[in-house]
């Protein structure tokens, strides 16, 4: 590994680029004590990226600027990005673990780009034949990670195996105080309910479990995900992304209504007063910002897809969730939990 901690940036990536991802920079800069462990390789357009350093006064020894003469568009298709924008900011950005020694990538531009040319230019660990998208969900207790959030429509009991491996090795890396608890999301919890598919990869996983990469928890329904007795979901990318979907949309509409209902009365606006810390705290429990930052997980190198629509604030949380993955020595700890199901299979 390198001395420091150097995080690849696609500056042009997601709306308000370069602004919003270089003040994400500034904010990760201004909280993170530890200023001698990280450096910063951004990709995009030389000039507004340094217009926005110097509006921030982010000293040059934090950061290298490696021009880049295109942008990623929303609406580009993973085919006509692969052959037109092989000197974009997005493929520098991932191009450069391999030729200027980034640790990590990270990109809020076109999400089904940035996995086709991740997996073309990174290719997939040897073991691994689907890489999964992981990402976090709060729960009662801490954080979950929950993979596949729909990289992979159908998945067979090797891949969910993989999966679980794979999201244990990464809670590992971001929680190292607490213990990866692997659950596979069912419609019922009792070992006779679920596919073929599923009950396979209970018996494996329960199996598997005697290596200690995580505690295997069994079968859980979707309203227990919260609850934190399991911290690590795993299940096919199709049910994983109707979860992610339909948790953001109740997510958003309990905040809505209780702030319209908050608003509706003057005796309501009285009350907000009595209330406003409580309130507060509430607001921030469900603020998405906190947990902006999906990680492909599968791939030799790792890289974190920010939510395109996030402000400043919300991609500084991706830029230390790429920290945390790489000090927490993410890779290593997959390559270790994987050579156990290679065991098995022997």
């Amino acid at each position: 590994m390198n001395s420091k901690i150097i995080i690849a940036i696609d500056a042009m990536g997601g709306e308000n680029a370069p602004s919003k991802n270089i003040e994400g920079v500034a904010l990760f800069l201004k909280k993170n004590k530890n200023k001698d462990d990280f450096f910063f390789n951004l990709f995009g357009d030389e000039m507004s990226i340094k217009s926005e350093l110097d509006k921030h006064n982010i000293q040059n020894n934090f950061y290298k600027i490696f021009p880049s003469s295109t942008v990623v568009s929303d609406e580009e298709t993973p085919l006509t990005a692969i052959k037109n924008s092989k000197d974009s900011s997005m493929w520098n950005s991932i191009n450069s673990q391999i030729v200027s020694n980034s640790n990590i990538t990270l990109s809020a531009g076109n999400t089904g780009v940035l996995f086709v040319v991740s997996r073309m230019l990174l290719k997939t660990i040897e073991s691994v034949s689907k890489p999964a998208l992981a990402g976090l969900w709060p729960n009662e207790k801490n954080m979950n990670v929950v993979l596949d959030l729909g990289a992979n429509v159908e998945c067979d009991d090797k891949n969910l195996i993989d999966f679980s491996e794979m999201g244990a090795a990464l809670y590992k890396a971001l929680f190292p105080e607490d213990t990866p608890k692997v659950a596979l999301l069912n419609i019922g919890s009792e070992e006779i309910k679920g596919t073929e598919t599923l009950k396979k990869s209970y018996s494996k996983l329960k199996e598997i479990s005697k290596y200690g990469d995580f505690e295997f928890n069994g079968f859980i329904e979707g309203s227990k995900i919260t609850h934190g007795d399991s911290n690590v979901i795993v299940t096919d990318g199709f049910t994983g992304n109707i979860a992610l979907k339909t948790a953001e949309g109740t997510a958003k509409f309990i905040t809505d209504s209780l702030k319209k209902s908050l608003t509706s009365t003057f005796l309501a606006k009285i009350s907000v007063l009595f209330s406003f810390f409580a309130l507060k705290r509430f607001k921030e429990t469900l603020d998405p910002r906190k947990f902006n930052g999906a990680i492909f997980l599968g791939l030799k190198g790792p890289v974190v897809k920010s939510h395109g629509s996030t402000d400043s604030i919300g991609f500084y949380y991706s830029i230390d969730l790429c920290y945390r993955i790489i000090k927490g020595d993410l890779m290593n700890k997959i390559k270790s939990n994987l050579s156990h199901i290679n065991n098995e299979s022997d």
